[in-house]
């Protein structure tokens, strides 16, 4: 299947491009408190470990800002420095990391923003204009009676149009909601209004598992309809599995090839080796790896080799012996108690060898057909002298 992206403007977020052709980049936020510019750095070094492209950092007073410069310099990847209510801490933040988000429900008066939009131009960085639906504008929550779809594109529309007229445009947008179908709506109508790059995610998403899947329905459905530039996956947990989810999204649509790919059998009564402990062994002790590999972890060898045909490498259990084989032909049969560390060994010769030859990290490109993503049930409307598709209420 080739998903033909959404055509946007292109931004650089320090030295990572979002938009345009570029990847869909992954994005995390720090969970510990910025002031402690020691356990954030910590926490920074292991998202940069698991692949992170893009980190946020919450700076919600002076003492967070004072600490940024110190973060900043112990960093590989750009900083995004989060800003709500105090635009002040904005100013503070411009000249050291490398994008700005600002949220148009709080940040306060417009010559506020124009404060905010002087010292980003000054030290060349662009801003994201990060709508949330738990923090809407009061006239919109009056004109629509809650933070519908609807109002959440309306608000990154004003902000937008409003940057615009005074001639800003190194901007990309976000229109969270906690919502799957809220969230779906909100991007896809702005899509339909705008080219600025999509910074996409739901916010409060929940636990590791809820959140995971609650992400993966939104993000999954966003991206397979080309919409997408850059993303989080927002979890009540460890910032790097947001991650590792991420990434595994991007993989699952085939837009990002990072890494290994574990494909492991469900398990049945046949199954001669412990599948779910091997795969999630196999996923942790390899998660150095960025060269993309599928791996099977098969339990039988009824189907073993066929199920696996299209692993670059696997394994699969036998009767006190499994077998090892390559590209769906068997290389050698291996005692059972020697079949990971045999798996593993062979992964990473594997590994390097592709990275010898110059194969990277593969990424989908941008499919040059038509954008036009599936919606059911649209009319028409106007907005700022531009015709849209409009939600219908029969979802």
């Amino acid at each position: 299947m080739h998903i033909a992206r959404r055509k946007t403007r292109q931004i650089s977020v320090g030295n990572v491009k979002i938009g345009g052709d570029a990847p869909i980049s992954v994005q995390s936020m720090c969970s510990t408190d910025t002031r402690d510019a020691a356990a954030t750095i910590e926490q920074i070094r292991q998202l940069e470990a698991a692949g992170c492209e893009v980190i946020r950092v919450a700076v919600p007073d002076e003492e967070a800002a004072k600490a940024l410069p110190q973060i900043k310099a112990a960093m590989t990847v750009p900083l995004i420095a989060d800003i709500h209510f105090d635009y002040r801490l904005a100013l503070q933040a411009a000249p050291i990391v490398d994008c700005v988000r600002i949220n148009p429900g709080n940040i306060g008066a417009w010559w506020k923003v124009e404060e905010v939009i002087k010292a980003v131009n000054d030290n060349g960085i662009p801003i994201r204009v990060g709508v949330n639906g738990g923090s809407l504008e009061r006239p919109l929550l009056d004109k629509y009676g809650w933070p519908s779809p609807e109002a959440l594109s309306e608000s990154a529309l004003n902000a937008v149009h409003a940057l615009e007229d005074v001639g800003f445009t190194n901007m990309k947008v976000s229109l969270k909601a906690s919502d799957v179908h809220h969230a779906i709506d909100a991007y896809w109508l702005f899509a339909h209004q705008s080219d600025y790059p999509l910074h996409i995610g739901i916010t409060e998403a929940g636990t590791a598992m809820t959140g995971a899947v609650k992400s993966a329905m939104v993000l999954g459905y966003l991206l397979a309809q080309g919409i997408g530039d850059t993303l989080r996956v927002s979890l009540a947990a460890d910032p790097v599995e947001e991650v590792k989810v991420g990434f595994e999204i991007l993989k699952s649509l085939e837009l990002r090839h990072r890494g290994i790919n574990v494909i492991a059998c469900p398990t049945c009564g046949r199954v001669e080796i412990d599948v779910v402990r091997m795969a999630n062994e196999l996923e942790k002790k390899l998660g150095h790896i960025k060269t993309p590999l599928n791996v099977s972890v098969l339990g039988c060898v009824v189907n073993g080799i066929g199920e696996g045909k299209e692993a670059d490498i696997g394994i699969a259990g036998g009767e006190g012996k499994g077998i090892l084989f390559k590209k769906g032909k068997l290389v050698r049969k291996v005692p059972i108690e020697e079949l990971m560390d045999t798996l593993i060994h062979e992964v990473e010769l594997l590994a390097k060898e592709k990275e010898a030859e110059g194969n990277g990290e593969a990424v989908a490109p941008v499919i040059e057909d038509e954008w036009e993503p599936l919606m059911p049930e649209t009319g028409q409307s106007s907005t700022r002298g531009k015709e849209i598709p409009v939600l219908s209420n029969k979802r």
